[in-house]
Parts: C-alpha cells; sequence; structure tokens
C-alpha cells in the first residue's frame, strides 16, 4: 500500500508542478526609460546609451521616452514613472530636482516620496561665465566689481540649482545682481550680443568661443580638465557647493533582483569608451555612484538646497 501512496503522491506533485504558472523573469518585455526632458542633452544621450546596452545585454526592447514640460507642469514624466508598477518597466532618469523635492511642492503623484535611487551617472558642466574683455576674470573679482556696477546674469530658470547657486552667491558675497533672466539658450551669441554680462550655462554650450569668453568658476565637484585654471564653487564658496546630477530612479517596491540588472548595465555603459568620451568632448563628470551612496548624496544635497533657498529668501 505504500508503494502505491508513493506513486500517487508523486503524480499528484508532478501534475502541480506543470499546472503551476511558470514566474517570468525579469526583463521578459520592453523596458521604458522615462527621460523627463527634450533629446539632446547630456541625460538624454547617456540614457540612450544605457537602453541600447539594456536590449543588447537581455534580448529585450528598450527604449528612451522623453516627457519634456510644456504645459504638463513642474516633473514631467515623473508622474508616469511613479503610477507605474514598481516591476522595472518604466525606470526614471532623473536630475536632482525630482528626488529632492518632487513630493514636497504639492504634486499628490508624488508624495509621499516614490523613488530610490538606482545610480547617479552624470553631473552637469555647469560654469559662469562673461566676455574675455569684461575686467573680471575671477568669481571674486566680479563680486567686487558688481557692487559698483550693474551686471546682468542670465540663466536657464529660477528653480535650477545653479540658478540658485549663483543668487546665493550674490547674497553671500554682498552685492546685488542688476538684473537676472531665463533665456531658453546661453551660449556664445547671448555673450556677444549683450543679452546678458555673466551667463550660467554649460560649458559644451560655450566651446566654440571658449577662446572669446572668460569661465569665472564652475559649479562641479572637480576643476573642469578644458579649464583647469579655474576654481570651482567649492573652493570660493564651500557653503554652495551643490551640483546639477541626474541619476537613475525605480519606484521604492521594486524587487531587489530587478534592480541589480538595470544596475549591472547602466554601470558597465558609463564606464564605457563611448560614454567617457563624451565627457572628454563635453566637460561632463560621467561615472557610476552605488545606490547606498546615491541615496547618502541626495539627503546632504536636500540639506544644503534647504541652505542655499534660506540665503535666496
Amino acid at each position: 500500500m505504500n508503494k502505491f501512496l508513493t506513486v500517487a503522491a508523486t503524480a499528484a506533485l508532478t501534475a502541480a508542478t506543470f499546472a503551476a504558472p511558470a514566474v517570468a523573469e525579469y526583463p521578459e518585455k520592453p523596458v521604458n526609460f522615462i527621460v523627463p526632458w527634450p533629446p539632446g542633452d547630456l541625460e538624454d544621450v547617456l540614457t540612450r546609451m544605457i537602453a541600447e546596452d539594456f536590449q543588447a545585454e537581455y534580448g529585450v526592447a528598450a527604449a528612451v521616452v522623453n516627457k519634456p514640460g510644456g504645459g504638463g507642469g513642474p516633473f514631467p514624466g515623473t508622474i508616469e514613472v511613479a503610477n507605474a508598477p514598481a516591476d522595472g518597466y518604466t525606470i526614471g532618469s532623473f536630475v536632482i530636482a525630482v528626488p529632492l523635492i518632487g513630493h514636497e511642492i504639492g504634486i499628490p503623484e508624488l508624495a509621499p516620496e516614490k523613488f530610490d535611487p538606482l545610480g547617479i551617472f552624470l553631473t552637469y558642466p555647469f560654469v559662469l561665465a562673461a566676455s574675455k574683455d569684461a575686467p573680471y576674470k575671477t568669481l571674486p573679482e566680479m563680486a567686487e566689481h558688481a557692487k559698483t556696477n550693474d551686471l546682468a546674469l542670465g540663466h536657464f530658470g529660477a528653480p535650477l540649482v545653479p540658478t540658485k547657486v549663483s543668487l546665493a552667491y550674490a547674497k553671500a558675497a554682498g552685492f546685488e545682481w542688476g538684473s537676472e533672466a531665463a533665456f531658453d539658450a546661453l551660449d556664445c551669441n547671448t555673450l556677444a550680443s549683450g543679452d546678458a554680462d555673466v551667463i550660467n550655462t554649460t560649458l559644451q554650450l560655450i566651446q566654440p568661443c571658449l577662446d572669446d569668453v572668460t569661465v569665472l568658476v564652475s559649479m562641479t565637484p572637480e576643476r573642469l580638465p578644458q579649464t583647469p585654471d579655474t576654481q570651482t564653487v567649492a573652493e570660493v564658496a564651500p557653503d554652495l557647493a551643490i551640483d546639477l546630477w541626474n541619476g537613475l530612479f525605480v519606484r521604492k517596491e521594486t524587487p531587489q533582483d530587478v534592480r541589480d540588472k538595470i544596475i549591472a548595465v547602466a554601470k558597465k555603459t558609463m564606464m564605457s569608451e563611448r560614454a567617457q568620451k563624451l565627457a572628454a568632448e563635453t566637460g561632463a563628470a560621467v561615472y557610476w555612484q552605488d545606490a547606498t551612496t546615491s541615496a547618502d548624496r541626495i539627503v546632504k544635497d536636500r540639506a544644503k538646497l534647504g541652505e542655499v533657498n534660506a540665503m535666496i529668501e
């Protein structure tokens, strides 16, 4: 009788095994990387590299979906990631502002905090630059000049971290900008036309005329290779040292094994020859900062941004 029971139990177990639905291994369907900006900037280019490598590594379609602002309010595309299932098929490629203040500015879909960093991979090469013939060559010299002369500041928008740093530096250095305004483009023509005396822009946008401008300071952790004699904000005003960066983010409920697969590809991409070539060409810092270190950086940057905002207010 025991023999028959054993045979029956084995048959039942076999039937149950075949009847149970198979658990699909991630990834088994297309993956979208959401970039909340138009195509073409550094975060877009690098995220596309990650998507290409992800597709090659795992054999599933992977695409970048651009969700620029327009009339969609702050942090376009971010809500899409927040509302998507926490399964790793919708991944956010976000700048510093999303994890720092996205959940604090009255957007119900983003509160409480929805995202965890997989890793930060880009620091934008923001600088303050002036015409070559300006009577100041460094940031402190510009501050002294601005105490008795009106200087017009051009920037990409008041909410942007480099803009906030520029405004806070004026407070700390004891001067006021004569005027400040947001521009869609900040390049060699902005200075040549006299639309602004000082522009807060990225190094790659002024590279064509780098010999005709003075880079007063870089808003980067380290001095830029293209302007090795130019100090960083951290050297001139350590209390204002905060960078504009971009990283990959997923919903907090996303399983660790899914995170690990995304991270493995992204880290390899950032260390690739083509990504490092982009860094060399543009002055951007391209790297891979792990999830734990990135989370610590967000905490520190949130506190620093609070200090900067308090200075401006």
